[in-house]
């Protein structure tokens, strides 16, 4: 996939949360350092997200994005 954004860390998955519309999927990033992106449930499942998948969050302008 190409996207526009250019500032993105790679890391793996620390922890998911699941709510009832929304899910906070925790990144750990290289720096060392926790990353929160606060998706859709719906993308989280539809992106197959689990705790250990390597993931970039990709960030632009106040969002962060998760790539997989």
């Amino acid at each position: 996939m190409v996207i526009s954004a250019r500032n993105g860390l790679t890391g793996k998955i620390d922890s998911i949360k699941l709510g009832e519309v929304m899910a906070s999927i925790k990144i750990a990033v290289d720096e060392p350092a926790i990353i929160t992106a606060i998706i859709t449930k719906e993308s989280a499942e539809d992106l197959g997200l689990a705790e250990g998948d390597k993931v970039k969050a990709i960030i632009k302008s106040t969002n962060i994005m998760v790539e997989k």
